[in-house]
């Protein structure tokens, strides 16, 4: 999970950015603002091992990067880092949570998800702002059936373009009530696509996992073609992903009423994850093993 760095180094880096605004009057401010920028992008690619520590720190690091953002809303490499962090944070420690709690208490659920559409709707905004910033014809390319034209997303925008496609399309799907946010469906899935066919294997699987599920939920979808998404996001990673098994029980052999196969892909999915000790994988190790306790309920 990129957003979950060692809080103690950030908190010197802090009170060292500090010092330099107050110190450094000759230095031309928005130089200031994007060295911070870039090393706290570098910070946020470093893996956190404790998910409790990681919960904890997270939201501190968050509203630093955010705050130093806003200062430079078209720095790629910090715009990427904010958006995966809402997302991450949104997805693995407020949805979830919403989840397991909906049998209990769902007027508690409905709030946990509330909060984590606007974490949601924080990301894909951070996003989107830097991604047109580098890309002024971004919005006018996805308006159009079509999609992105070939070569449209560069290398360097894939990371940022990525996340505001996956925080796009985690939004819509908790905003079903909300027929302006659903209309954009088909924007978030262009996206999607200009990331996946840039780069196929982006993310050890993420681009391609993330079409799989859109595929999947988007009315008309094909579950073959969502599978067949799945496979080639296990293939990118090779295999040692959690994340695309977890993806695929869930997209195709619920849905299907495939017990079997559910529970196969699940228990991949915590084999795989065992040999893994970054929080990502954890999450996606607790997931699995949640909804593996829950078969029961889902079948």
């Amino acid at each position: 999970m990129p957003i979950l760095i060692d809080l103690m180094r950030l908190i010197r880096c802090t009170a060292l950015l500090v010092l330099a605004f107050g110190l450094s009057a000759c230095v031309p401010r928005q130089l200031l603002v994007n060295g911070a920028a870039d090393a706290l992008s570098a910070q946020g690619q470093a893996e956190e091992q404790d998910i409790g520590l990681a919960r904890e720190a997270s939201a501190f690091y968050l509203k630093l990067s955010e705050s130093l953002l806003r200062q430079s809303p078209g720095h790629l490499a910090l715009a990427e880092s904010v958006a995966s962090g809402f997302t991450q944070y949104a997805y693995a420690f407020v949805a979830s949570e919403a989840e397991r709690l909906v049998s209990q208490d769902a007027k508690a659920a409905h709030q946990l998800n509330e909060r984590a559409r606007r974490l949601y709707q924080r990301a894909h905004r951070h996003a989107m702002a830097a991604l047109v910033l580098s890309q002024p014809g971004l919005m006018a390319a996805l308006a159009q059936p079509t999609g992105l034209p070939a070569g449209m997303i560069k290398p360097e925008q894939l990371g940022v373009a990525y996340w505001a496609a996956a925080s796009w399309g985690a939004c819509i799907a908790l905003s079903k009530d909300d027929p302006d946010a659903v209309a954009d469906l088909p924007l978030a899935v262009r996206l999607a696509e200009g990331v996946w066919r840039t780069s196929p294997s982006f993310g050890q699987g993420a681009a391609a996992s993330l079409m799989g599920n859109f595929e999947a939920a988007r009315p008309g979808g094909s579950m073959v073609k969502a599978a067949a998404y799945f496979d080639q996001a296990i293939q990118a990673g090779d295999g040692q992903n959690p994340a695309p098994y977890v993806a695929k029980a869930e997209a195709i052999a619920q849905p299907a009423g495939d017990r079997q196969a559910f529970e196969a892909l699940l228990q991949q999915a915590l084999s795989v994850s065992a040999q893994r000790m970054d929080v990502s994988s954890q999450v996606m190790r607790h997931r699995a093993q949640w909804l593996l306790d829950s078969a029961d309920d889902l079948f």
